[in-house]
């Protein structure tokens, strides 16, 4: 099972989809969980706004989310588009998930690599899903490993 996938800017009902990378895997997500219940959010914000190299690196990465987003939308389109930065935002960060998803597609997001140390290794023993029945459903026996 992939990391994350990628999202196409509008869901199958034409309703515009800012999140480009979508995190799929339930250790990340519980790992990246953990870190926003104890602040993560806004001590990402806080590296943001001390570290001159963190502030260019971070305008950079929402203003690449957004055209990379943005040049997935047919030409001529005149429905509703989707907006902003990494997961939508318009300034600052709104989600760790998402920034750490864009990181784990292989893009340049200091937040989401500031996040990795946090949930990497993804060093499950069991899969997280599993093919029964001709689907693909969540493991039962998955469990997370313990540090």
């Amino acid at each position: 099972m992939p990391v994350v996938i990628a999202v196409p800017p509008h869901l199958d009902d034409g309703t515009p989809f800012p999140t480009r990378f979508w995190l799929t895997c339930p250790l990340a997500v519980r790992r990246i969980s953990r870190r926003e219940a104890t602040g993560g959010v806004r001590a990402a914000e806080a590296r943001i706004d001390s570290d001159p190299d963190v502030a260019e690196r971070h305008t950079a990465a929402t203003m690449r989310y957004a055209e990379a987003r943005e040049a997935l939308i047919e030409v001529g389109s005149t429905g509703p588009r989707p907006s902003g930065g990494v997961g939508g935002t318009r300034a600052g960060v709104k989600c760790l998930h998402a920034h750490y998803a864009d990181h784990a597609a292989g893009n340049d997001n200091p937040t989401g690599e500031w996040v990795a140390p946090h949930v990497e290794p993804l060093d499950c023993t069991n899969a997280c899903v599993v093919e029964a029945e001709g689907a693909t459903i969540a493991n039962p026996a998955w469990n997370e490993p313990r540090r």
